[in-house]
Formats: C-alpha cells, structure tokens, sequence
C-alpha cells in the first residue's frame, strides 16, 4: 500500500443541541444512513489514499468504530476512532496527536458536512501541496450582510463582494498546523482562523454547495431530501464490463487474482501484470460511472509500479465505497491456455470475495487454438460486476 502523507481528521464530537434530538449530531440517521457514515464515504473515494481519523463523543466511541468500520471495510487499516474534548479545539487536537509520521497534509472536516464530494477533499489537498499555505474551500455570499450593534440596530451594510461562506475541509501542512495548535490561548471558531493567527498564510478555492452544514431540523430536512434524490433509482442494479489482456513474460513471476501462480510465466505490464484483478477493478469502475482503471491508476503514477492485483481492488473498493455503491457480485471469464484455473479456483474465488466484500465468481477457457490466447501468447480476462446505490 502506498504511504499515507494526506491525514483527513473527522471531527465528529459534536452534541447536536440544535437539532433537538437528544443524540450526538453524527450518529443522526439522514434516510437510515448516519450522518457520519455520510461523511466518511467521499473520503474512501478519494484516489489518493489517506489516514482517517474520526473524532467521537467520548461516551459514544463504541458505536462510532463500528460505523465507522462499517464504511472502511478493506481499507480498516487507514482508519483510527478516537475521543473528542470538550471543545472543537481540542478535539481537533486530539486527532492530530493520532496521526501517523508519514502524513505532512492534514484535512481537518466536520462530519455535519456530510455531503461534501471527494473532489473537494482532492482539491483541497492539492493546493496545500502546491502552496505550503492554509487552504479553505467557500462559496460567495449571495445575500445582503448588515452589522448590527447590540440592541439590534443596524450600523452598516458590508460589502458582500469582500465575503465568502467557508467550508470544510480546511487543509494545512501539519507541522505548521500543530505549532500554531500548540501556541494557542484562545478558541477559535475555526482552523483557519487558529492557522492566521500562527501568523501563517491563507488562500481560499471554490467550495461545493453540496458542502453544507447539517446543524438545524431545517438542514437535516434538507439532507434527507438529497438522500431521497440521490437514492431514487438505488434500488436499481447496475452492471458494468471490464476486459484486460497482458502478454506473457517469463522473465517475472504470475501474479493473477491477487495470487501468486509458481512455476508459471508472468504477465507483463507497469503494475505485476494482473489480468484478472484489472478486469474485475474496470468492470467496477464500469459499473458506477466512475471511469476506469487507466483513468483512476495511470501507468505515469511510480506508487502503482509493480503493484498487486490486491492494491487495486482494495482502492477501487474505497472508491466505490466513497461514491455511494455497494457491490452485489462480480463473474470473471479467463481466456487462457495457462494457468490451469481449477485446482485453485475456490481459493481464488475465496481470496477475491474478500478483497472485494461479495461473491466473486470465476471460470475459464480457450480459444481451442485460435488467436493469441490459443496460441498461447497471453492471457484475456472478462469481468461483469452488479452494483446499487447504497441505503
């Protein structure tokens, strides 16, 4: 798995007070999906993969794993729950004592903006990247904004031109952003705001205006109608096709289906070649509108060099994951002369099943002499995979 250098901390802490329910605001279920499991889903789609650390109530750590959890699934090992504080602020801080030395870009989100797309998190993270900078996400204020004295009169009309609504996730270099946590004396409404005073740098990119905030019945209102429109047709099946074909190179060893095939030539390619587990990630891909393999892990990316059928799955997975997909199963065809699938198909069926959390099914044939795969040049693999938005 590559290194983890993006940390993205959840703060999800919060009590809730101003939606009335009497449960902590991240355990509210938005159309029987908490709000934060909403959460946490864009950021397992996002394509670079990251340390995730969510901060809960104290007395509601339990259930926070394993919702969490819930939503990780193969990618578990990127995820860390731990308690929040009393305040933001030292929940945050909470969370940035978690993570792991690798990381040097810190997302810092709140699980109420539950509907916040990947993209935002991807572009957030990149400009912290490019600049060294804090960098906000916020959208222009469309209404008229009046400052008010105390007693409610109105002492001036501001200039809305100069104003913006920030968002979450705020995004910082983490060295920068613990020093100026641990000079802090006050409380800060925001990150950004604690990052400014450190006397460090911030710059603002266009935010989303799915980056919302649920804090009132209003907002919440408003959450479980995009919930309801985004699932209208999420009891429909989708189904997606993916086909690879490597040539053989016996020079390197087989890799297929995340197993290793000794005695047997190797298939050649940037990555280790895996026909059958680039196939099964396409026929994913396919199947959720979310392009393919070469888009998602082109071969000018060094951290898939020589990589694993396993690493593959595991990111497509998340990204599915991320995008709101469940997957029901995928059936893969190999075309080859070699290797003789049947003595380790229940091993390669069971290995694949749990890389990808459903039944994968897998059969194979030849060609009876024709073509390259008859020839014995290579290897043709295809994949059929059903997927549906999840509830």
């Amino acid at each position: 798995m590559p290194e983890r250098e993006i940390g993205v901390i959840i703060v999800a802490a919060g009590s809730g007070s101003r939606l009335g329910l009497g449960t902590p605001k991240a355990l509210v279920p938005v159309m029987g999906v908490s709000i934060l499991e909403r959460a946490l889903r864009p950021i397992f789609g996002m394509r670079s993969p990251a340390q995730v650390v969510v901060v809960a109530p104290a007395d509601q750590l339990a259930e926070a794993r394993v919702l969490c959890e819930s939503v990780a699934g193969v990618a578990g090992d990127h995820l860390t729950v731990v308690a929040g504080g009393s305040t933001r602020q030292q929940s945050v801080a909470a969370g940035l004592a978690t993570l792991d030395e690798s990381v040097h870009t810190v997302l810092v989100h709140d699980a109420a903006r539950a509907f916040t797309p990947s993209t935002q998190f991807e572009l957030v993270a990149s400009a912290v990247e490019e600049t060294g900078a804090g960098i906000i996400p916020a959208l222009p204020v469309s209404d008229t904004i009046k400052q008010a004295d105390a007693a409610g009169a109105v002492v001036r009309t501001l200039d809305r031109s100069e104003l913006v609504a920030v968002q979450t996730p705020q995004g910082f270099p983490r060295l920068e952003l613990v020093a100026a946590y641990a000079a802090a004396t006050q409380e800060y409404t925001d990150d950004a705001a604690l990052f400014a005073a450190a006397g460090h740098p911030v710059s603002i990119i266009d935010g989303d205006v799915l980056a919302f905030k649920i804090t009132t019945p209003w907002d919440l209102r408003r959450a479980e109608g995009l919930a309801r429109e985004a699932g209208g047709g999420s009891a429909a099946v989708r189904t997606g096709v993916g086909i690879d074909v490597h040539a053989f190179d016996t020079d390197s060893p087989l890799w297929l289906g995340a197993l290793h095939w000794p005695g047997e030539p190797g298939l050649s390619g940037h990555s280790d070649g895996d026909a059958l587990s680039h196939a099964l990630c396409d026929s994913l891909l396919s199947a959720a509108g979310l392009g393919d393999i070469g888009s998602r892990f082109g071969t000018d990316d060094d951290r898939y060099a020589g990589a694993h059928g396993d690493v593959f799955i595991r990111e497509t997975v998340a990204i599915l994951a991320g995008a709101g997909f469940e997957i029901g199963n995928v059936a893969i065809q190999v075309v080859a002369r070699r290797p003789k699938l049947a003595a380790r198909r229940t091993e390669l069926e069971a290995r694949l099943g749990d890389l990808v959390g459903a039944p994968v099914s897998v059969s194979a044939t030849t060609t009876d002499g024709l073509g390259f795969t008859g020839r014995g040049d290579g290897i043709a693999v295809i994949a059929t995979a059903l997927v549906q938005r999840s509830r």
